[in-house]
């Protein structure tokens, strides 16, 4: 195995989706989509090497300000959410000739999840934790140049979380979600060792159970600007800039949705930096990110920590 080979690993930490509740009752309080932003910011367009991956993800959301439409702090208080993402990948080992030579894969993700929302004015709003809702993605597409990796994924958000309308220790969505992705990694130099990477999703929700609530829809977007550098045989570091962006852009419809609410778009922007680290004779990598969110709208705004892992067999 070689260390680009380690390299295309950690693009695994960014297959999966998860969802992010930010309340438990109806969607009346949403305020984010359901993709955990900055997943994909690395090697977003590369393709693991043939076989079975294991990948895990912890994901750390933590935010204190609640901003309205115009970016004003209209409440502080704390709302924190930590996920682990356990993902499975396939990989074929035939390309399709009739779609340009493409790689086909598979992966499937289930995810333990645990989330807490409290008020500096009221105190605790909601808590839950357990299984949340799964993410499966059947159809996986993936090219490679010499100068680019490319990759077009659809999937689905499946809602096996719990949720009942009303409760306050929902970890599920309520609701289906079709996800159309795509990620590009074009590379600076013919060493391959600078990569200028971007993955764009666009989140179809379907109407959340019991509540008839249909959430807006969500345009997300990462990105990254990393180098690679070669310290032991056996041991290729990567480092760079990363950043991500959430945008609702259709309005909440339902019964109960005000036009005030339904008009509320959230709005996420954030900036930070990411550490990889690939073992290639191990077949393993590791990885680290941070983000520092900033100008967000209608949303909470804070930080996001995320540590990964992945190995192939």
């Amino acid at each position: 195995m070689t260390a680009q080979l380690a390299l295309r690993l950690f693009s695994l930490a960014g297959v999966v989706v998860i969802p992010t509740l930010f309340a438990s009752t109806p969607l009346h309080a949403q305020v984010r989509g359901v993709y955990p932003v900055g997943m994909n910011a690395t090697n977003s367009g590369v393709t693991p090497e043939p076989g079975i991956t294991y990948s895990n993800l912890f994901v750390f959301f933590s935010r204190d300000e609640r901003r309205d439409s115009e970016g004003n702090v209209v409440a502080t208080g704390q709302n924190s959410i930590m996920m682990d993402l356990n993902s499975f990948v396939w990989v074929s080992k035939k390309k399709i000739g009739g779609l340009g030579g493409a790689i086909l894969s598979a992966s499937a993700t289930l995810p333990i999840a645990n989330n807490s929302l409290t008020s500096d004015v009221v105190g605790p709003l909601s808590a839950g934790g357990g299984f949340a809702d799964s993410f499966y993605q059947p159809l996986i597409l993936g090219w490679k140049t010499k100068r680019a990796d490319i990759r077009a994924i659809y999937g689905f958000l499946a809602p096996t979380g719990r949720f009942e309308a009303g409760a306050k220790d929902n970890v599920g969505s309520g609701y289906w979600t079709s996800a159309l992705s795509s990620g590009q990694t074009m590379y600076l130099g013919e060493n391959k060792a600078t990569a200028l990477s971007a993955f764009e999703m666009y989140e179809f929700h379907g109407t959340q159970q019991d509540t008839m609530i249909h959430p807006g829809q969500t345009f997300d977007l990462d990105y990254s600007l990393t180098r690679a550098f070669q310290l032991r045989a056996n041991m290729r570091f990567q480092l760079g800039l990363a950043g991500y962006g959430q945008w609702q852009t259709t309005n909440k419809q339902g019964p109960t949705v005000t036009p005030e609410e339904a008009a509320a778009h959230y709005k996420v922007n954030a900036l930070g930096f990411a550490a990889n680290a690939m073992f290639p004779g191990r077949k393993a990598s590791l990885g680290f990110k941070y983000f520092r969110e900033f100008a967000c709208r209608s949303t909470y705004q804070g930080y996001t920590l995320q540590v990964s892992g992945a190995i192939t067999f």
